[in-house]
């Protein structure tokens, strides 16, 4: 069993990779203090909420990765309790590599990514798909959009780490860029109502 959260991604020949290149100590140090965190905390909560995007990583019985997109509304990712996450598998291309993935080997990872605010965090666990149940994929089902929710897929939560902003491209959501156009908009047509009423009242 592992001694830390974190040696779920720092085995034996990361930390030697590590000490060869002169961080071990650093992550030594993170170990023994307060570790990666292993549940939802409420800042995780609150930023898995805003998320759009997150990248699922799988790999098959021979260990060859996969990563696939997941994108929807805010929200879309949920948190059922403080160990589990869950979201709808919606309808696609019908390729199946991350169910085929998940029927073999159990293990996954989430990326999750705030480009508008260069933020990043790394979720380890384990994930599973859940058939037929009606009660489940219509709490995790979009509220928006036509795409069909064909099952639901949950992930166990097993450590889980901040990234630095480091090296992010800060980009911005269409939807972002056009709510802060259209209060632009709205603010210039009543300046311009504003300006003609002063004018005609001179």
């Amino acid at each position: 069993m592992a001694r830390y959260a974190s040696d779920i991604a720092f085995t034996d020949t990361v930390k030697a990779e590590q000490a060869a290149r002169g961080s071990r100590a650093q992550y030594a140090r993170m170990e023994q203090a307060k570790g990666w965190p292993t549940t939802v905390t409420p800042d995780l909560a609150a930023f898995i909420a805003q998320v759009r995007s997150f990248y699922l990583g799988t790999a098959n019985k021979d260990g060859q990765p996969y990563i696939q997109h997941r994108g929807g509304s805010a929200g879309f990712l949920h948190v059922l309790d403080e160990r589990t996450l869950g979201f709808a598998d919606l309808a696609g291309n019908r390729q199946y590599i991350t169910a085929g993935n998940l029927a073999d080997n159990p293990r996954a990872f989430i990326f999750l990514m705030d480009y508008a605010n260069r933020r990043r965090v790394k979720i380890w666990g384990r994930a599973r798909i859940v058939e037929n149940d009606d009660e489940l994929l219509s709490r995790l089902r979009p509220p928006v959009g036509n795409a069909t929710a064909e099952r639901a897929i949950l992930f166990e939560i097993e450590a889980w780490d901040r990234n630095c902003p480091q090296h992010i491209p800060q980009l911005v959501a269409i939807e972002d860029v056009q709510d802060a156009v259209r209060t632009l908009q709205d603010r210039i047509l009543l300046l311009e109502a504003e300006l003609e009423q002063m004018r005609a009242a001179q």
